[in-house]
């Protein structure tokens, strides 16, 4: 199965630095990404129900920019990318979430995605 590239985007009310904070930090990734995450550098262990993921944080534009490599990764092109970026227009802060998926599961990964940021939003009040 191709796996493909998609973007989704999300609006807050939050600053930046807030969002940044609750992708960066275990005490603030617990409360809506995973069970429990480890950092050591750029090495990030994510664990879910006791299965753990790693990945490689490869670009960090503090509070802007956040690129991920997962380590089982398909291929080396693929990444999980978080861009945020304040609106000059209307002042809200816009998250644009690139990611990978088969080409059957995007519909699955895009609804992931919105349900996860939908538990960030509800835990960061904005």
């Amino acid at each position: 199965m191709e796996r493909v590239k998609f973007t989704k985007e999300f609006i807050f009310r939050a600053s930046p630095a807030i969002i940044y904070q609750f992708l960066t930090t275990p005490s603030c990734l617990t409360r809506w990404f995973c069970d429990e995450v480890h950092i050591n550098g750029e090495d990030f262990t994510f664990v879910w129900s006791g299965a753990e993921e790693e990945a490689k944080l490869i670009e960090d534009q503090e509070p802007n920019l956040l690129r991920f490599v997962w380590e089982d990764a398909e291929s080396d092109d693929e990444f999980l990318e978080f861009d945020i970026r304040v609106s000059p227009v209307t002042g809200e802060t816009i998250m644009n979430i690139t990611d990978f998926a088969d080409e059957d599961e995007v519909d699955d990964q895009k609804a992931l995605w919105t349900s996860q940021m939908t538990r960030m939003r509800a835990e960061m009040g904005g």
